[in-house]
């Protein structure tokens, strides 16, 4: 089913044109990903879609009563209440109709006959229908969703305003979550977030039961979340089955094809024109000419395919070879001021190793780069370097750059022999030509201070490049071309990424840091998490083998293991909520029989002492039931 349709939309501002004729259809339980270059128009696109921007031609039509939630990438919500009463917001329908039904339940003392007896069925079906709206479960909901998003019960309490810009566009993210909206529009929102989190949301959102649109740099994610991928260009929306990775083949073939049809067109065009060109002017032949010239009227010709958009062209080499042992750290311990982030941290690096250090925000992955450098003392240990290792850094601060230089003079400063024509080369390699170098380093984007940097750091010719988050404020385009120009780096390469795809294209090993200290993974990010895996299922077969469970399957793959246990782990969940509400629900009929026996105690009319009695055993028949099915699911979890 249709949820959103959009007809012939554009948008020009002064003007000049973004964007036009865009087509879009959202179908229910649809997972799209909204990519394109930098500067088409796609947070212009949601904003239009979302209705918080008008277009400039087109139409927006929606399914009557759709709900929807706008996830900007600077979203930021003000509000007066702690964390946890903001999630509570949420279900503030569901908690009245939880109080009603408590009041019903005081009333049903009050009541007999006739009267309770309708109180009853409405209660029942009121009872039910507030179960399957998830009455039983938000607080649990709630509970999983700040959990997800690292908002620890300490927090719960602590008001909105106090947060960070970064923990409340979290928080934004995570009450959108709860509210489940039909249409979900989501503009980067893995900003903010760490690996773990990333991948926590990306298995919520796989399974979420409403349509997705979402712009995201981070390819990992979009390749585990998005069915269909739309393209932004100028002049048109394109539409790709598949996820990131499967669209950027499908793309390159249809380039491909279109340039062949294209070229084809061009011959088939010439052919035509010389023919005219040679017998419009002969009696025997102009006939046929005018036929050939009509024929190239009424042709339908086709654009040339741009094959060759305007990419950087990064290169990194290193001006000597250093030795074979590159790096050595030895029962480090980091932090600051004596606490302790991560400890005892230990790495041997050797010549050519492209090491990715990764592990949760706040465990100390910049402080451990910034203590290997130098800038931040070890709380204990040391780190050394071998021989002739020349050390190149990549801030993700960008703390290097000076405001007030030009582009231009940011580089020439710092290589003053190098004559201007090869400073201007290498600028127009990242993308900087004309009048842009001429352009004040403060005024420039995000992403146009990191190509400077980069630049920099690709003309000091260093043998062993430290990179703090290369990729952040990058394009998917330049990100791509920094991937293949670190892949082709003659040097040795320690860099700390939240990008997965960029850490499993480059890295040859992965390092991770944790409170305890760090663990060295022999492979890309896939061969980390598998590992990873692994290790969770083998922790999980001895916890069960201590416990004495039958373990019949030891031959099965780590991954098959790894999702068994999170299966494992979901069901245990499953029958631990609904243990909680029989128990809930358990209370509230025991409650009812004392009250009822309490009025049979109270009347001496046979009647009444007879329809009391009826409803008193229906109560003990749905206890009886129930305690059956309690001591079945409590069986089953302890099993």
């Amino acid at each position: 089913m249709i949820i959103l349709h959009a007809n012939n939309i554009g948008r020009s501002f002064a003007g000049d044109v973004l964007f036009e004729n865009i087509d879009l259809q959202i179908d229910e339980r649809d997972r799209i990903a909204l990519v394109g270059r930098n500067g088409a128009g796609k947070s212009t696109l949601l904003k239009i879609l979302v209705g918080e921007e008008a277009p400039s031609t087109g139409t927006i039509s929606k399914k009557r009563d759709l709900s929807l939630s706008y996830l900007a990438q600077d979203s930021r919500f003000e509000s007066s209440k702690t964390i946890y009463e903001e999630m509570l917001a949420v279900f503030s329908d569901l908690r009245q109709r939880e109080a009603n039904l408590r009041q019903m339940e005081n009333q049903m003392s009050k009541l007999s006959g006739a009267d309770l007896e309708r109180l009853m069925t409405d209660y029942d079906r009121l009872s039910e229908a507030f179960r399957l709206e998830g009455g039983f479960t938000y607080e649990a909901d709630i509970k999983a969703i700040l959990n997800g998003f690292k908002f620890d019960q300490i927090m719960w309490d602590k008001p909105i305003a106090e947060l960070s810009g970064g923990q409340n566009t979290r928080l934004a993210l995570a009450k959108m979550l709860l509210e489940k909206p039909d249409l979900l529009v989501l503009d980067e929102p893995t900003n903010h977030l760490d690996i773990e989190t990333i991948a926590w949301l990306e298995n919520y959102l796989v399974n979420y039961k409403g349509a997705l649109l979402i712009v995201s740099h981070d390819r990992y994610f979009l390749d585990k979340v998005a069915t269909l991928t739309m393209d932004l260009t100028p002049t048109r929306l394109d539409r790709y089955v598949g996820n990131y990775s499967q669209f950027m083949d499908l793309k390159a073939q249809k380039l491909a094809t279109e340039a062949q049809n294209y070229e084809k067109q061009q011959k088939e065009i010439a052919k035509l024109e010389d023919f005219v060109q040679r017998n419009i002017v002969r009696a025997s032949t102009t006939k046929r000419a005018q036929a050939r010239r009509k024929q190239l009227e009424k042709m339908d010709r086709l654009d040339k395919p741009d094959l060759h958009t305007k990419s950087a062209h990064m290169t990194f080499k290193s001006a000597k070879p250093s030795g074979n042992v590159v790096l050595t750290v030895e029962d480090a311990a980091i932090g600051y001021d004596g606490d302790i982030l991560s400890a005892p941290i230990n790495l041997d690096q050797r010549k050519y190793d492209a090491i990715a250090i990764v592990g949760p925000n706040g465990i100390g992955k910049t402080t451990f780069l910034k203590s290997v450098l130098g800038t931040v003392p070890f709380i204990a240990g040391e780190a050394k370097y071998g021989a002739n290792v020349d050390v190149g850094y990549y801030d993700q601060n960008q703390s290097d750059l000076t405001p007030n230089n030009t582009v231009l003079d940011e580089l020439w400063n710092d290589f003053r022999t190098t004559p201007e024509v090869d400073i201007r080369n290498r600028l127009g390699a990242f993308l900087f030509s004309g009048d842009d170098v001429k352009k004040s380093i403060g005024m420039l984007s995000g992403g146009e201070r990191a190509r400077v940097l980069l630049a920099k750091l690709s003309m000091q010719d260093k043998n062993f490049l430290i990179l703090d988050e290369p990729t952040n404020h990058l394009d998917i385009d330049s990100k791509e071309v920094l991937e293949n120009a670190l892949i082709d780096f003659d040097g040795t390469l320690l860099f700390v990424s939240h990008d997965r795809y960029f850490i499993n294209r480059v890295a040859t090993k992965v390092l991770e840091l944790s409170e305890s200290g760090s663990t060295l993974y022999l492979g890309d990010y896939d061969y980390y998490v598998a590992k990873k895996a692994e290790q969770e299922a083998n922790l999980a077969t001895e916890v069960a083998t201590v416990s004495g469970q039958d373990l019949s399957d030891q031959s099965a793959p780590a991954s098959q293991s790894y999702q068994a246990s999170k299966n494992a782990q979901r069901e245990q969940r499953k029958l631990t909520r609904r243990i909680e509400q029989i128990e809930i629900e358990l209370e509230s009929l025991e409650e009812s029989i004392s009250q009822l026996t309490e009025q049979m105690g109270e009347t001496n009319d046979a009647g009444t002492l007879i329809d009391l009695q009826k409803e008193i055993d229906q109560l003990t028949q749905q206890t009886e039931n129930l305690m059956e099915e309690w001591e079945a699911l409590s069986q089953q979890l302890e099993g």
